[in-house]
């Protein structure tokens, strides 16, 4: 049983189709009705696609071996392998976690009613509406919480908001800053920040390091930092901050907000219950990618044990994030958190090409899964 249709839940339920749908029947269950790519709520964001045009059903999904449900999630108990639904009650002899980090909007006080994000589909939409309203002020761009998922994409949204204001001929009306509780925007390379930073610079960005904002005062449109200073905006846009889902913090699977696992194999200290993805309190970055690969590695995984076997390729934490860098440009950022002796990253562009590449990864993906 696969709780979650993200990018962990759909590359395990292929994977198990192909190696394992004579040995194994899975069930896959997810409360929503249709897939998206986080990259492509930008697209929503910027007017370049109506939401309809980013949305891939789920019961377009068919695969041997593999039955979509769509339900919610009520109650998990892992020590049993029991769960409930709104739908009726499962009994697992192998059940994966994989319901993605949900976002806490109420834990920034003000954020729901003074800021807008771009972290959701509906989120998309209304920045956009939002975004044809301004003609001039300072937005700023906090990120309310560490980790989050796809950490390249505050400042991949400070670079299209700057593109977005320079092709309405606005860009000197409106001032641009970025904020987060983060040292640099990618603490594990130096480089990989330089890079970063050297871009929000050459068009006039502003990245202010090691702000814990805590809470907006609306009335007076300023953020407030914990150490008790204060940043102006206009428009605040939010990364919300993270955490796994209410239904796992009350399963007992979690320590604080994320899910302890076995760094080789992603299986929690519950026996034969696995947690996948950005769920997982493993030390690296939060994104589709790496949850793809580790769903590689469990479907290993499950397949060795059920044919006596030791897993043979261990989990890297390999794997990259496009960013798009404005005019059309994507770049990529490489990165490796536990095959070597110490985490690595590269910024990889950007490119015309890399933009091409883009389009072919969502296509491969849409194809694999979807068929």
């Amino acid at each position: 049983m696969i709780l979650g249709a993200g990018f962990a839940g759909l590359e395990l339920a292929t994977r198990l189709s192909e190696s394992l749908a004579g040995e194994v029947r899975t069930t896959l269950i997810e409360r929503n009705d249709s897939f998206t790519f986080g990259f492509s709520k930008l697209d929503v964001l910027l007017g370049r696609k109506p939401k309809a045009d980013v949305l891939l059903p789920y019961a377009e999904i068919s695969k041997v071996g593999v039955e979509f449900r769509r339900e919610r999630v009520i109650a998990i108990d892992p020590e049993a392998r029991h769960v409930m639904t709104d739908a009726g009650s499962y009994d697992a002899d192998i059940l994966v976690v994989a319901l993605g980090a949900a976002y806490d909007f109420a834990a920034t006080p003000g954020f729901e009613e003074g800021g807008v994000e771009y972290y959701t589909v509906a989120g998309a939409e209304r920045m956009r509406d939002v975004l044809a309203e301004v003609d001039s002020g300072q937005i700023l761009l906090g990120i309310l919480g560490h980790p989050f998922k796809c950490p390249p994409a505050p400042f991949e949204g400070a670079l299209l908001l700057h593109d977005h204001f320079v092709e309405r001929g606005l860009r000197d009306a409106v001032e641009i800053r970025v904020a987060g509780p983060m040292a640099a925007p990618v603490p594990i390379t130096k480089e990989v920040s330089r890079s970063f930073l050297d871009a929000l610079t050459e068009r006039g960005i502003e990245y202010i390091p090691n702000q814990h904002i805590v809470e907006l005062d609306t009335r007076e449109n300023e953020a407030r930092v914990a150490d008790g200073e204060s940043l102006p905006y206009d428009l605040f846009v939010g990364i919300p901050v993270h955490r796994a889902p209410q239904v796992v913090l009350d399963s007992g699977l979690a320590d604080g907000d994320w899910v302890p696992v076995e760094r080789t194999n992603l299986a929690t200290r519950f026996p034969d219950v696995y947690a996948v993805g950005d769920i997982t309190a493993l030390p690296m970055a939060k994104a589709g990618v790496f949850a793809e690969s580790a769903a590689q590695v469990v479907a290993d995984d499950i397949a060795a044990r059920l044919h006596g076997e030791e897993l043979e390729r261990p989990y890297e934490g390999a794997g990259m994030c496009y960013l798009e860098f404005g005019g059309g440009a994507v770049a990529k950022v490489e990165a490796n958190f536990f095959g070597g002796p110490q985490p690595t990253a590269r910024l990889v562009g950007p490119s015309q090409e890399l933009a091409a590449e883009k389009v072919e990864f969502a296509s491969t993906r849409r194809k694999r899964w979807f068929g």
